[in-house]
């Protein structure tokens, strides 16, 4: 038996060190890439047990569900951890982190979700990356459901740990991911006594073994398809430009939420200002009186590759999103959202302008 993708050959270090580079351009970073075997939880936890340890006292911002993540992973590696936790429909500010500095100065660690695809809002990392670069501190950024639908600059934002993933707004593979390290990050790494070693989750292990060789070996073999279809993701972004992508992406958020006001039903935007909103997902706050995972579902059924899922855990009860990423960021993708929704807030007796709804999409497209 031979199939195509099973007769290839093995991929080359020089081949992978090629796709590193590209990611590096679209990053526009001049910091080491280091393209990791795995989803981006491998990276997100892979850089904070690399850096932190009980010496460590982390800012860790939670506005949704990855925040509170990364603080359980800081407090496992023994760090003191100052939690700045905001309601999840709205942004942080960077005079909130300002704030937290003035009241711990011995922060030195802060970690932030970039886009939060989970709760629909995005955060300012260029005005929040001046305060922590006043302050010294480490900068870790989660930017893997930004990339793509809005500029992700760890150099000019001064990022030392940016991580990316290509399945959301790249609209490539979930299973590689990458990890843009500065000279202050790997410094950090290599006086951690913590910091993995000999391990799936190691950073330095990269750093000593392909960076610090001139990328000449590679550790393991790779993920050979994954890889290629990394590097496929990236050469459509570049054929169609960067700027194009993410205009698409806003373009579908701004639809989006203005489609939905107008289809009413009591549908509302779950993140209340349009500027804290991400422009790779929607939230919708369902009606009162109407589960959110039940309308879902129902608009699922007359159509199930639809965007469309309920927020998770708690938040099933009232929030939707519209997953207007990747593929999904188009005109079709959105109208054909909110008709489904639109329709089973109709089958709940809800009353709803679907025609209009579309008519505001289109008129909303960028």
């Amino acid at each position: 038996m031979t199939h195509p993708f099973l007769d290839l050959a093995p991929l080359s270090a020089a081949h992978f060190a090629s796709i590193e580079d590209r990611v590096a351009r679209l990053l526009s970073t001049s910091q080491d890439v280091v393209i990791m075997q795995g989803e981006a939880l491998l990276p997100l936890e892979g850089a904070i047990r690399a850096t932190a340890g009980p010496g460590t006292v982390a800012l860790n911002v939670i506005t949704g569900p990855y925040g509170q993540t990364f603080g359980d992973w800081l407090r496992d590696c023994g760090a003191t951890v100052i939690d700045l936790a905001v309601p999840f429909h709205t942004a942080v500010t960077a005079e909130q982190i300002r704030e937290a500095f003035a009241e711990h100065p011995s922060i030195d660690f802060v970690s932030l979700v970039h886009a939060e695809a989970a709760t629909g809002n995005t955060n300012p990392v260029a005005e929040i990356g001046e305060v922590v670069k006043e302050h010294g501190a480490l900068f870790y950024l989660d930017a893997v459901a930004s990339v793509g639908a809005e500029p992700v600059l760890p150099d000019a934002w001064g990022v030392d740990l940016c991580v990316i993933g290509a399945q959301k707004a790249m609209g490539g593979p979930a299973g590689v991911s990458a990890v843009s390290v500065s000279a202050r990050a790997w410094a950090r790494m290599a006086a951690n006594p913590q910091a993995p070693r000999r391990s799936y989750l190691s950073l330095l292990d990269w750093k000593e073994r392909w960076v610090d060789g001139g990328r000449k070996a590679l550790l393991h073999a790779p993920a050979q398809l994954e890889m290629l279809a990394l590097e496929a993701c990236v050469e459509r972004i570049e054929s169609v430009g960067l700027d194009a992508v993410m205009t698409r992406h806003a373009s579908a958020a701004a639809a989006t939420r203005a489609g939905a006001v107008a289809l009413g039903g009591g549908l509302e935007p779950y993140v209340y200002e349009a500027r804290d909103a991400a422009p790779v997902a929607t939230t919708l706050r369902a009606p009162a009186g109407v589960v959110a995972s039940e309308l879902v579902a129902r608009a699922l059924a007359s159509d199930p590759v639809l965007p469309l899922s309920a927020g998770g855990g708690a938040l099933a009860k009232e929030m939707i999103r519209v997953n207007h990423y990747g593929a999904d960021a188009t005109p079709g993708a959105v109208r054909a959202s909110l008709a489904a929704l639109g329709a089973a807030l109709g089958e709940k007796g809800l009353d709803v302008d679907v025609e209009g709804a579309l008519r505001v999409v289109e008129s909303s497209w960028r």
